[in-house]
């Protein structure tokens, strides 16, 4: 298995391990519970280095993306962000990105570590435009520092102005001593905070400013069971699990993402366009029980009368207030927000309301 800079930290500190997108990572410490509060009420600290990251420069960076993306990056400037998706030509979606207007005519991409040798090989074959490509993953270390204190820590380590970094909006600066840190206001749990990107020489030198700066705020490290429970809280999607090659991006709730701006002749955008204007036949919902049950991966969603209406794409019982949550796709007239559906469960059919 591949490790990241922070590997030897997570064994050390008796985390769980196992193997996620091929990379041997933590799942939980002290528990997801603890975990999953620790984020919601203070500042906890994820390892997300496992992540892929690729530059794309030069005059013909913004042509490129512009054809391989679904959101609309010529309206994005310097020192901003958007989240974005790589439509596959069939309909359905290579990966969900993060978009970085790092300066002119350079730009960072931050795609899942599931992956990386796909989403590159998706790249080099539809670079028809001439961008200036470099796969960076190996050479970048990420940590995402999130909750309601994760700026307050940060701060401390920092002359970087936190507090003037809007929301998908970044900065490069000096951190905890080291130079060329990407501090950026970004995160998967909902729950406010900086991901942080840096060279994996400066791993262990960051990583123990920001422990000890944060030990008068019970900062905690954080496994990915935990970044799971808190992603599916806010209704974020999964790759794999509640978008892939199979679901497009209008079905996925994801038209924010999809601009059919002029100009913009990105990949499946007659079809796409065709989905937004006709309308689709299913639609990813998130939904809560109201009786108590843990909706998992691949279970029947079904009406009133037992027909089935969809499947469950992902779901848990959320660590505080014990209800279960989960998200899955529904024929449309089931998407909204208010409508019963019912979750099969050991042969059971559980009640629950699909939220906004």
């Amino acid at each position: 298995m591949k490790t990241t800079p922070f590997t030897d930290i997570h064994i050390a500190l008796g985390a769980k391990m196992h193997e996620f997108a091929g990379y041997n990572m933590p799942i939980e410490y002290s528990g997801i519970t603890d975990e999953h509060i620790t984020v919601r009420n203070s500042v906890g600290v994820f390892d997300v280095s496992h992540m892929g990251e690729f530059w794309v420069k030069s005059s013909h960076a913004l042509a490129f993306l512009q054809k391989v993306t679904s959101n609309d990056v010529s309206a994005l400037p310097v020192g901003k962000a958007q989240y974005s998706c790589f439509p596959n030509g069939k309909g359905g979606i290579v990966d969900d990105l993060l978009v970085y207007h790092y300066e002119h005519e350079k730009y960072l991409l931050v795609v899942n570590a599931s992956n990386i040798e796909k989403d590159w090989n998706w790249c080099i074959t539809n670079n028809s435009e001439g961008a200036e490509l470099e796969n960076a993953s190996d050479w970048m270390a990420q940590l995402a520092i999130q909750g309601p204190k994760a700026t307050e820590v940060l701060q401390k380590l920092t002359s970087v102005n936190l507090s003037e970094i809007p929301y998908y909006a970044f900065k490069t600066g000096n951190f905890a001593g080291v130079d060329n840190v990407i501090l950026s206001n970004t995160g998967y749990t909902g729950a406010g905070g900086f991901e942080l990107y840096f060279y994996p020489e400066h791993a262990l030198k960051i990583w123990n400013a920001i422990f000890e700066t944060g030990a008068d705020y019970g900062i905690k490290p954080i496994g990915l069971g935990a970044r799971d429970t808190l992603r599916l809280e806010k209704g974020f999607c999964l790759y794999g699990n509640d978008i892939d090659d199979t679901t497009s991006p209008i079905e996925a709730g994801l038209g924010w993402i999809t601009k059919f701006v002029d100009g913009k002749n990105f990949i499946d955008r007659d079809l796409l366009a065709q989905q937004k204007t006709q309308g689709v036949s299913r639609k990813l919902v998130r939904f809560e029980l109201t009786e108590r049950g843990i909706p998992r991966h691949d279970y029947n969603i079904v009406d009133v009368n037992g027909e089935n209406i969809g499947k469950v794409t992902s779901g848990t019982m959320l660590p505080d207030s014990k209800k279960g949550i989960g998200m899955g796709y529904v024929k449309t007239a089931f998407s909204k927000a208010g409508a019963v559906v019912y979750i099969q469960i050991r042969n059971k059919n559980l009640e629950a309301i699909v939220l906004k």
